[in-house]
């Protein structure tokens, strides 16, 4: 019995040597960055915009959350740290996560953006969504795991990074 592949299947792509899936590989992680991009930005504006969020104590702020997390997080020095100074704590996490946000989603910098927004989802959820029953609840988690594919693979498409790199190789005359 003889097995053959056959090559004739699929439809070639548009320059004849790549096919549709090659196309949707290269796109695949495009929707998690537009997705991750546009939430951190707002995530960072909204706490930006949101005088209370700034203050010690009081409705909505950073210092009260941090109060109400300390004894159930995983790491309750940490959380000690931010205590320390809420309000520089709130505004790091603030400018932080628009700085992720504008980076993943121009493609600027998006390995070092996804792995400043990995950093961010960690820290969130060993200090605020810890205690959550069952772990699957907290929201944070499922943020970490969705920036590591961006740490692995970065911006291929539609990024200042691969503009960047397309012209470095056109200035070396093609090579990679």
């Amino acid at each position: 019995m003889t097995h053959s592949t056959r090559t004739d299947t699929h439809p070639p792509y548009r320059d004849g040597d790549r096919d549709w899936r090659d196309a949707a590989t290269r796109y695949a992680l495009l929707p998690l960055r537009v997705f991750l991009g546009v939430t951190f930005i707002y995530a960072g504006l909204d706490k930006l915009t949101d005088s209370s969020f700034f203050t010690d104590s009081g409705s909505g702020s950073v210092g009260d959350l941090m109060r109400t997390v300390r004894d159930s997080s995983a790491i309750p020095a940490l959380v000690d740290l931010a205590l320390k100074n809420p309000a520089g704590f709130g505004y790091a996490i603030a400018i932080g996560e628009l700085a992720v946000g504008i980076g993943t989603l121009l493609g600027l910098l998006a390995r070092l953006a996804a792995v400043g927004g990995a950093l961010i989802s960690l820290s969130l959820w060993l200090t605020v969504s810890w205690a959550s029953d069952p772990y699957y609840y907290g929201n944070d988690l499922p943020y970490l795991m969705a920036w590591l594919p961006l740490v692995l693979a970065g911006a291929s498409v539609f990024s200042v990074d691969a503009a960047l790199r397309a012209r470095r190789r056109q200035r070396a005359g093609g090579y990679r």
